[in-house]
């Protein structure tokens, strides 16, 4: 029988609204658990989930049949109904628009999942800025700073 074979791997990037650090250590894990949860229950492979207080780094194995932006709209949309719902921060909880997706092979995977792994120690020299600019450049991608998240520095 003929069978889909496929080797897709993919890093998502989205920040708070605002920019807001938000996303605070006491109950950031479970947060990252969650969103975990919710690819796999998509039937997606969730490599890792990490971040640090005003934004996230998605790693992901997806199958041909999931669309990415699908895939990353139930991310958020469902993990700011959990942080609202758990009463994580005052008022309501929201994710910025827009996204950054990143493709990779099969043998980046060990260091893209250490550079997720260390993002707290990543953002002690390099802000959120400056990072997603370097992806930017890096992946050869035109961007307008205008079009991109609401910066705040």
């Amino acid at each position: 029988m003929a069978g889909t074979f496929h080797q897709i791997y993919i890093q998502y990037i989205f920040a708070v609204k605002g920019r807001q650090n938000l996303l605070l250590k006491p109950w950031r894990d479970d947060v990252f658990k969650y969103m975990s949860g919710i690819i796999t229950n998509k039937g997606q492979k969730s490599i890792i989930v990490n971040g640090v207080s005003d934004h996230v780094h998605v790693f992901v194995g997806l199958k041909p049949s999931q669309c990415p932006s699908d895939l990353i709209r139930d991310v958020k949309n469902n993990s700011s109904n959990f942080i609202n719902e758990n009463k994580f921060v005052k008022g309501k909880f929201l994710w910025q628009d827009g996204y950054g997706v990143f493709s990779y092979s099969h043998s980046q995977l060990n260091n893209v999942y250490k550079y997720i792994l260390k993002q707290e120690e990543h953002h002690r020299s390099k802000t959120f800025r400056e990072e997603y600019f370097s992806f930017l450049r890096k992946f050869e991608i035109p961007f307008e700073e205008k079009y991109l998240f609401e910066w705040i520095d």
